[in-house]
């Protein structure tokens, strides 16, 4: 065969195939078969009265979701950097490492968008994480593009009229393989606070003395002031749906003596409401002061967005693309019967990109104990958990009643009305373990809990005066503010942040540290569940015991790698190059390639090293964790050797290594006219990181082509 060039290798272009260059013209084609998205309707139109069909030209704005790729490596890299001792932990990915391994492809963005074109709609953003593409048209055009027929409805429960798909969305088939869902085909999901006020409280005016809960207390009944800790160098981002006025947060620090980084706020989708807040005023005010109380130094952005499911789903991409935050607090809610289950798999996927990148997540369980859809469509008589605090890649927070003696911490016991239960959409993570958790295979809801009893509720200035509010909309954000001090002490042991908590503070409360971590809540129910020793689903493992859980978890970062079993597993990313990017491998320019020149072994992406014909070297590697315990480890690869040297004399080289011990080696000798399948045996690195390289090394003439394809390590 000819050498291939240098400018070549860099860059191939690809020209696709029409149907007139195939001697179809397009009024023959067959119309394309489509797949239905599964999850696409909203729940609340089955309990509706549909009033008549929604105008053709009535403009409608979409979010269409993508999924992500490689699921399972990333399931078990979200294991692994959460888990001390791994080769793994701590080492976050920045947004372009995650996307570039796990995100949804530029070829993938390339092809929906392409498709809503020619539908007639106009794609109007695309999320830096490439998860999500945006788009807006008439609503005949959006029907033509989804398969759908959209409705006016009324919600009867609510007594609100809204506008719904009558089915489920669909695609063309083409388009099944990288669409995760679309959001926006209905308007009737708004996003509710979880705050809740005594029945009786008089608002003060800024001169009064508030009453409720200030930081002295919070902060000395969880031991906030004992962590040696303020926020300094961390920020938080407070995730909203409405806005706040500046001057009710300064005077909230002038009377608690408090001073930190002014408070900011970044828009999403154009939302910004601080000029005129509305009724979520309070929650956002709440929220802000909270996180100040119990971390006055961390800077805090409010993420404001539109109170729909494409509003929830671009803000929890846009904070994770923006990567400017290490916790996120969340207020806000609905409940997981009435929501969109294709919604809310697309802000979970963004949660997932949140624990990939080391940010640590705290939502409140909502404020109607175990019946979460009392103020929903489906009503009361539904026990349910409140989203996005059943997401398995966040910490839920329920909530007690808080009774302190001066600035220290009396007792406590479960608020009545601290939501709590088992999720219909999420599998019970292997991290929810321990006294209390249950033998189920659904996730439980909280996690862990602080202060949410408005009789025992904080002092907040909010729209002018002083109110008394609780809520766990308050648990929320004070373990937000928890977070932020503890990745100031993490940086400064040199240790890595809180990331996805709920994999150490379950370690932390099934191991001797948990009477010095958390105060345990045995007494009190909501309307389902009793709280009682250890875990349960009113208020978790408890409240927290700041500076004993501080010392825990960075105690955790020393601990030895885990050994014992070992789950059978694939452990090679993009091991047959079909990406068309090198994520996660790392190789020399030009390696991964999709010419015509050499047939890949499967698919259409290989990695092609040398065939220059000239003194050259490639590479191609990739590091991986073998999990410790594991007795077999198994690389396999399909190798296909070309070359223009004759002879039996070995002029041009490919040697295989894990960490640096040559595993084989194969030459212009071995070439052959096929794809050989090559099995090397690494199990002697098991409970190791290994890095597993391929070289490539070709003499000064005559060309030797080494293709790789289909690489694994499956382990066992």
């Amino acid at each position: 065969m000819r050498p291939r060039s240098l400018a070549l290798a860099a860059a191939i272009a690809v020209l696709p195939l029409t149907a007139v260059s195939l001697g179809v013209s397009t009024a023959q084609a067959a119309p394309a078969p489509r797949v239905a998205l599964p999850n696409t309707v909203n729940p609340a139109v089955a309990h509706s009265e549909k009033k008549g069909d929604v105008p053709a030209e009535q403009q409608i704005s979409v979010a269409v979701s993508l999924k992500l790729r490689d699921t399972a490596a990333l399931d078990r890299f979200l294991a692994a950097v959460a888990t001390p001792g791994t080769p793994e932990f701590g080492k976050y990915l920045t947004p372009e490492q995650f996307t570039a391994r796990f995100g949804p492809t530029q070829a993938a963005v390339d092809q929906v968008k392409t498709y809503l074109a020619a539908q007639g709609l106009t794609v109007t953003e695309v999320s830096a994480n490439r998860q999500v593409v945006s788009a807006h048209g008439t609503n005949a055009q959006i029907s033509q593009a989804f398969g759908t027929h959209e409705s006016s409805y009324v919600d009867p429960q609510l007594q609100r009229a809204f506008f719904a798909n009558d089915a489920a969305a669909s695609v063309p088939a083409d388009l099944a393989d990288v669409v995760q869902g679309v959001s926006g085909l209905d308007n009737h999901a708004v996003r509710k606070n979880r705050l809740a006020k005594p029945n009786s409280v008089t608002p003060h005016t800024a001169s009064s003395t508030p009453s409720g809960f200030g930081p002295s207390q919070y902060d000395g009944a969880y031991n906030l002031n004992k962590t040696g800790a303020d926020g300094t160098g961390t920020t938080v981002a407070l995730w909203e749906f409405d806005g706040y006025s500046s001057s009710n947060l300064t005077t909230y620090d002038s009377q608690y003596g408090l001073s930190g980084p002014a408070v900011s706020t970044v828009s999403v989708d154009g939302a910004n409401y601080d000029s005129a807040p509305g009724g979520g005023q309070g929650e956002v005010e709440l929220d802000s002061e909270i996180v100040r109380g119990a971390a006055p130094k961390a800077t805090q952005l409010v993420y404001e967005a539109p109170n729909s499911d494409q509003g929830e789903i671009d803000m929890a991409n846009k904070i994770v693309a923006d990567n400017q935050v290490s916790v996120i607090s969340i207020s806000w809610g609905s409940c997981e019967p009435d929501t969109t289950a294709a919604s809310m798999t697309a802000v979970d996927n963004a949660f997932k990109q949140a624990a990939a990148q080391g940010i640590s997540i705290f939502s409140a369980s909502g404020d109607d104990g175990s019946r979460d859809c009392t103020r929903s469509t489906s009503g009361s008589s539904v026990k349910a958990v409140d989203f996005p605090a059943s997401s398995p890649h966040q910490t839920g927070v329920g909530g007690t009643n808080l009774q302190v003696s001066g600035t220290s911490y009396s007792s406590e016991s479960a608020w009545s009305s601290a939501g709590g239960g088992v999720s219909t959409v999420f599998g019970k993570p292997t991290w929810q373990t321990g006294t209390g958790t249950g033998s189920g295979t659904m996730r439980t809801v909280p996690d862990v809990s602080s202060n949410a009893d408005p009789a025992s509720g904080f002092a907040i200035y909010t729209a002018g005066s002083w109110q008394v509010y609780g809520g766990t909309s308050a648990a929320a954000p004070l373990w937000a503010g928890y977070a932020a001090q503890f990745n100031q002490k993490a940086k400064a042991a040199g240790q890595p942040v809180l990331g996805e908590a709920n994999p150490k503070l379950y370690a932390v409360a099934n191991s001797s540290n948990y009477s010095g971590a958390f105060h345990d809540v045995t007494s009190g129910s909501n309307q389902d569940f009793p709280a009682g020793t250890g875990y349960d689903q009113v208020t978790g493992w408890g409240t927290p015991i700041a500076d004993g859980l501080t010392t825990a978890l960075l105690g955790g970062g020393s601990t030895t790698p885990p050994t014992g079993g070992c789950t059978a597993a694939q452990l090679i990313g993009n091991g047959g190059f079909e990406t068309g990017t090198a994520a996660p491998w790392t190789t020399s320019s030009g390696v991964i390639d999709n010419s015509s020149s050499q047939a890949a072994h499967s698919g259409s992406w290989k990695a092609w090293l040398d065939g220059y014909g000239s003194a050259h070297t490639d590479t191609l590697s990739q590091t991986v964790s073998v999990p410790a315990g594991c007795k077999s480890a198994s690389l396999t690869f399909w190798l296909h050797i070309d070359t223009a040297e004759t002879g039996t004399t070995a002029y041009d080289k490919l040697t295989v290594q894990a960490n640096g011990t040559t595993l084989a080696t194969y030459s212009n000798v071995n070439a052959a006219a096929g794809y050989v399948k090559r099995t090397l045996d690494l199990s002697s690195f098991a409970g190791k990181s290994v890095t597993i390289k391929f070289t490539g090394t070709e003499d000064g003439s005559n060309q030797t082509s080494f293709v790789i394809d289909d690489v694994a390590l499956n382990v066992n």
